[in-house]
């Protein structure tokens, strides 16, 4: 990420300023493809992300197979494990969207802790110690983990202490996925000379999902019990949003009609194919790929950064990676070795 953009206290790297930059002037067909929010419905489930509000109690798998029985669906993916005390937010990926959970998995998040200390300690020492661990910090996964145990450097973003209370400590933090949390509170309390636990954990942002669009199990079988036995999508398309809101995190390039249906083959995508473009891509930038009408074609990783796919007007500026987009929806604008002459 360039020098300029500002790193605000208290941001996820996902809420960085972004700004796109044109490249070039183009039109959209609107007999091809349709904006996110006006899929058919049943495409349009397919295609969504359900923001849920996981309760205390089921693990994070459980909750995924729940909503993927709920909505009738055959697949369906969580944007990383919460234990299952731990309750807030928890996206979940539905049907064709499945494909973008690995680019929503590592997006970062930020929790409410309740550290309880073993024994009470000042709170100006509390927040003190509290303030020494942003930034890289050192982490061993615990016995029980579904990763392997070695040690690894995981980026704390921010850490405000809340409130101190006796040995009550309220804080929040925003940190890299795959932060073990229960690790960083027993390692303030050795830094303290308390000892220190979790006490209660509630996650409150992954990647652009936050509290306020939260929904509850309830609310997602209500609204989808409304569609199917009175046709009403109002509330269905309310609870469920489109898997474009999943990847909003990510730097972004918007493309031509005309290079869509290539990409969709896996192509490369070529720079005489942008419109226009996120001034920050760096290389080896994973990116995702948009359409003009905002529908997610790929996710793919660029071998150039913003300068030079505003400059250059030949060569291949990002690889693809994953084809989210099925190829067809948008007519071939390439010639394959087949219709050559």
């Amino acid at each position: 990420m360039s020098s300029d953009i500002r790193e605000s206290a208290g941001s996820l790297p996902s809420e960085y300023p972004r700004e796109m930059i044109q490249k070039a002037e183009a039109t959209t067909n609107p007999s091809y493809g349709c904006p996110p929010a006006d899929r058919p419905m049943r495409e349009y489930v397919e295609m969504g992300v359900v923001n849920l509000d996981k309760p205390g109690g089921p693990t994070s798998h459980e909750v995924t197979a729940w909503v993927k029985n709920m909505l009738e669906l055959k697949r369906a993916g969580h944007s990383g494990s919460l234990d299952p005390g731990v309750t807030g937010v928890q996206p979940i990926m539905l049907g064709r969207a499945t494909k973008c959970v690995s680019a929503l998995r590592l997006s970062g998040k930020e929790y409410i802790c309740h550290m309880r200390l073993h024994e009470p300690a000042p709170e100006k020492k509390v927040r003190s110690v509290c303030s020494e661990f942003t930034g890289p910090v050192f982490q061993m996964p615990p016995v029980i983990s579904a990763v392997k145990r070695e040690l690894r450097v995981r980026m704390i973003y921010y850490l405000e202490v809340l409130e101190v209370n006796d040995k009550s400590v309220l804080m929040r933090v925003g940190c890299e996925a795959g932060t073990y949390m229960r690790k960083l509170c027993h390692d303030i309390g050795m830094a303290l000379g308390t000892g220190a636990h979790m006490q209660q954990l509630r996650r409150t942002k992954t990647g652009p999902f936050r509290e306020d669009t939260l929904v509850s199990l309830q609310d997602l079988k209500d609204a989808y019990v409304f569609w199917k036995e009175d046709g009403d999508e109002s509330c269905l398309r309310r609870v469920v949003r489109p898997l474009e809101e999943g990847l909003a995190h990510l730097p972004r390039i918007v493309i031509r009609d005309s290079a869509v249906d290539a990409l969709c083959q896996g192509a490369a995508l070529a720079v005489p194919g942008i419109v226009s473009l996120d001034r920050n891509i760096q290389k080896d930038d994973q990116v995702c790929i948009f359409t003009l009408k905002g529908e997610a074609v790929s996710l793919s990783r660029s071998l150039m950064d913003a300068r030079e796919m505003l400059s250059s007007e030949h060569g291949i500026a990002a690889l693809t990676e994953r084809i989210i987009m099925v190829a067809g929806t948008y007519p071939q604008g390439w010639k394959s070795k087949s219709h050559e002459t």
